[in-house]
């Protein structure tokens, strides 16, 4: 059977009270089919009505009709097959009001008797009556609902109901004989089969790890728009902070955090202070600076800068677990840390996020599997482990041996190999010992005074303390330089005397000496100095108070004051993951259920090739009664074939590709006529079935393999309706995420695949479902069946498709039509895929000529041209039955 489920209401509501397909004819019954259709009916307005009947028991049908109107206003349309024998048409009274369309014969003119109107353009068929199994009787039941289906398929569209119906009603006596010619567009059922499972497998996916999460508009950020966290979420995965509280002070005024923070600056604005004036000439030779206690600096910075870590670390540890209670807020307020109520900590913007974010993957084409894995990826980034989680933070800022590092003085002194020491001492003594025979003096003294200064600098050194026993110690080499400049000086003054150069050069000699000694010694102290600061790593302290004070404020932020949103956006994040999940499942099920099914059909097809032909013929009958999609019991909710169904005629269907089997096992067991049985493995496709062609004659079928635009489209489908889906389930998520996510998507999605799948197999996916986003945008049939529009562009163009219809009725029943021409009304039809994407050729079509006086329909796969002729006066008429109960 079909899987489509129709809408409890209706636009147009098919009643059958036909009697074809050994459905029970009783009055309980009929009653039972009537109130049925008025429960699918729309609860206001007008309702309409398809009825479907047998000509001879319209009177008997009397009441059933009269039940119709009963209920409002309402418009009924007739659609009464047979009485190819009657002389007249006896109708109710009740059918003024409505209209009917009379089809005595709908394989009229496939016998080659008679061509009908226009069958030289296309219009003949395949012989129905002479046949290796010479002439048979009428066509059987499930042959009759095969070649009407096309009819009440497009009666169904309301556009052409009422076409229809206001045509008629334009005629004397409301009753008209059709005469059709009808272009039926389709897919084969291996391309609905191939695009069905293409397009279910890219709407699952695979499950593959995601990508890194990128907030919206991050600097430096390459990721696209639909895989970037929208901004309203991006501070509740801890990538960015809003704007209102960046810079925010989060320390109480005069509380304990902030005091002991600011004598933390204090500390070290004063070992700063301290190095910076012990660094300079003042350090090693004023008498001021002798009172700077850079050690014991140090040590108050050390003390500082535990306390305050101390206290951040109480602070996480107060503040830990996944949301923040009132007990703990006040305790990091006795700690010196507000937490305001803000509107930006709302969680309100969590639902608009996840929605926009979770639509937009969908929108983008990811699979929903994809979908699912970046939605939980965003729940563990989101999750609020708690401010204890970030005590091993703290201790990558700030090491907990810090402090007693600090406090504790490093050894001074110059740093360097030896040579580096020794080399300038001795050049600058050789160079004072040059002036002759003073340089034997000056020379040495020199290298004397040299090595003085040096020992002045380990005495001035920073790392001891003047009032105390802080001393780191240190070791200037204030030795190796003496020896350097008594060994320079006593070099020089020989070479002064050898040389014997002037007095002014020896004087000169000597003042660059001394200059060189000086700078030498102030470069020496500077050096040392810096050196001893640099391995104190005081930077490494403020650095330390930097780093806690952003911890602290991105704590406050993400883990205190949107502990609470992010915990909703983690949980929501993970509801809706675990929808997607389920909807992928879902999904995957039916296709593995389908292609078991595939599987299944395809053991059943060998079995009954190879098996005996009483078991096949058995098989067959029960095939041609419960599974056939377009028997009577089901009729307009199916999707194939009957059995008969695929089958072009010599001329009237020489556009069909058909793709079924025609012919049957016999009512009576015997061995079929008029071709091979399809059962026995060796059926004809070239010869026709002798009960009845597979085609009407006024039917043209055309069978594409699918456009390239097919799967892309069932694949835009199915991401909406999952939209559509999830969409329901918002509310419920932002309420209770744990319990959404614990519900099951499995029937929705179950109904959406089934509305998809039966669209697909109706018209091919033309006709765009009820939650598309823009219809109007939805690619033309020739894109997604991959048939031409040439020949509906033929059909329905300015000189074409009237004088090709085909009257269905009988050569002997036409004497009981109006020779009256202008009596004729004609509805002509096609859906709007048929135009969507067809390049207008104003010589070949009547897309545009034509235009004004064609009926659009939004669905279905059928163009063409319905003409009503009017009957005689005299074949109709209307009698006033008795009351009572139907017969």
């Amino acid at each position: 059977m079909s899987t489509e489920r129709r809408p409890a209401a209706e636009p147009v509501v098919r009643v059958d009270l036909g009697h074809r397909g050994g459905r029970p004819q009783t009055p309980v019954a009929l009653a039972a089919r009537v109130r049925e259709a008025l429960a699918r009916t729309p609860a206001a307005g007008t309702r309409c009505f398809l009825v479907l009947d047998d000509a001879p028991d319209l009177m008997d049908h009397q009441v059933h009709y009269e039940r119709l109107y009963s209920h409002g206003p309402a418009e009924v349309l007739c659609l009464a097959y047979g009485g190819a024998d009657s002389r007249e048409l006896l109708l109710p009274h009740v059918l003024q009001a409505a209209g009917v369309l009379w089809i005595p014969d709908a394989f009229a003119g496939a016998d080659g008797t008679e061509p009908g109107p226009g069958e030289g353009r296309g219009g003949g068929g395949a012989r129905r009556g002479e046949g290796p199994g010479g002439r048979v009787g009428k066509p059987g039941p499930e042959t009759v609902d095969e070649a009407l289906r096309p009819m009440v398929e497009l009666l169904s569209e309301l556009s052409v109901f009422r076409a229809v119906l206001g045509g008629i009603a334009e005629i004397p006596q409301g009753v008209a004989v059709p005469a059709a010619r009808v272009l039926e567009h389709d897919l084969t059922e291996e391309a609905k089969a191939r695009a069905w499972r293409q397009a279910l497998e890219e709407l699952t996916g695979a499950d593959v790890p995601p990508p890194a999460l990128v907030v919206e508009g991050a600097p430096g950020s390459d990721a696209g728009p639909a895989d970037a966290v929208p901004a309203a979420l991006g501070h509740l995965i801890g990538a960015a902070v809003p704007r209102a509280l960046a810079g925010r002070n989060w320390l109480v005024p005069g509380g304990r955090a902030e005091r002991r923070r600011l004598a933390c600056e204090r500390a070290l604005r004063d070992a700063e202070d301290g190095y910076e004036r012990v660094r300079g000439p003042a350090g090693l030779f004023g008498r001021r600076v002798r009172t700077v206690d850079l050690p014991e600096r140090l040590a108050d910075l050390a003390d500082a800068l535990g306390a305050y870590r101390g206290c951040a670390a109480e602070a996480l540890s107060e503040g830990g677990g996944d949301r923040l209670s009132l007990e703990q807020r006040n305790g990091l307020l006795q700690r010196g840390i507000d937490l305001p109520e803000l509107p930006e900590a709302s969680r309100s913007a969590v639902g608009p996020g996840l929605r926009a974010y979770t639509e937009r993957l969908i929108a983008a084409g990811l699979p929903l599997r994809s979908v699912a894995a970046r939605l939980g990826a965003l729940s563990d980034r989101s999750a609020p482990a708690g401010s204890a989680a970030r005590l091993a933070r703290l201790d990558d800022i700030c090491p907990e041996r810090m402090p007693e590092e600090l406090a504790s003085p490093l050894p001074f002194g110059p740093d360097g190999p030896a040579f580096a020491h020794a080399a300038p001492v001795l050049l600058l003594a050789f160079t004072a010992g040059l002036w002759p025979g003073a340089g034997w003096v000056s020379g040495p003294l020199t290298g004397l005074v040299l090595a003085l200064l040096t020992l002045l600098m380990l005495r001035r050194r920073p790392n001891r303390s003047p009032a105390g026993p802080p001393d780191g110690g240190g070791s200037t080499r204030s030795g190796l330089r003496l020896v350097a400049g008594l060994a320079g000086g006593a070099a020089g003054g020989l070479a002064g005397t050898l040389l014997a150069p002037p007095v002014w050069a020896g004087a000169a000699a000597l003042g660059l000496a001394v200059t060189g000694s000086a700078a030498l010694v102030l470069r020496d102290w500077t050096a040392a100095v810096d050196d001893w600061w640099d391995r104190t790593d005081v930077r490494s302290a403020a650095r330390s108070l930097h780093g806690i004070d952003g911890l602290l404020a991105e704590t406050a932020v993400q883990d205190w004051l949107f502990a609470d949103a992010r915990y909703h956006c983690s949980d929501g994040a993970r509801a809706v993951a675990l929808l997607v999940r389920g909807l992928a499942d879902t999904a995957e099920e039916c296709r593995a259920a389908e292609d078991a099914g595939a599987g299944a059909a395809g053991t059943r097809h060998v079995a009954g090739a190879n098996g005996t032909a009483a078991s096949a013929v058995s098989s067959g009958a029960a095939a041609g009664t419960a599974d056939d999609p377009w028997n009577w019991a089901s009729w307009g909710d199916g999707d194939g074939y009957s059995h008969a169904a695929g089958y072009s005629h010599a001329a009237g269907n020489s556009h069909a590709a058909g793709d079924g089997h025609g012919g049957g096992p016999p009512r009576d067991g015997g061995p079929p006529t008029g071709r091979t049985a399809p059962w026995d493995g060796g059926a004809a496709a070239d010869t026709p079935p002798s009960a009845a062609p597979a085609d009407p004659p006024w039917l043209e079928r055309e069978r594409g393999d699918g456009g390239p635009a097919l799967v892309p489209t069932l694949l835009g489908d199915l991401a909406g309706g999952a939209t559509r889906i999830l969409a329901t389930r918002w509310a419920a998520v932002e309420r209770d995420p744990a319990e959404a996510g614990r519900g099951s998507v499995r029937r929705p999605m179950t109904e959406l695949l089934e509305e998809e799948r039966a669209g697909l197999r109706r018209d091919g996916a033309t006709s765009p479902p009820a939650f598309a986003a823009d219809p109007g945008e939805r690619p033309g049939a020739a894109e997604l069946l991959g048939v031409s529009s040439d020949r509906a562009g033929q059909l329905l163009g300015p000189e074409g498709g009237a004088d090709e219809a085909v009257p269905l009725c009988r050569a002997e029943h036409r004497r009981m039509l109006s020779r009256e021409p202008t009596a004729v009304r004609q509805v002509r039809f096609a859906p709007e895929a048929m135009r969507r994407g067809a390049e207008p050729d104003l010589q070949r079509d009547g897309w545009h000529a034509a235009g004004e006086d064609i009926v659009w329909t939004p669905g279905g796969r059928h163009a063409g041209v319905l003409c009503l002729v009017p009957l005689r006066a005299e074949i109709v008429r209307t009698v006033r039955a008795e009351e009572g109960e139907p017969r």
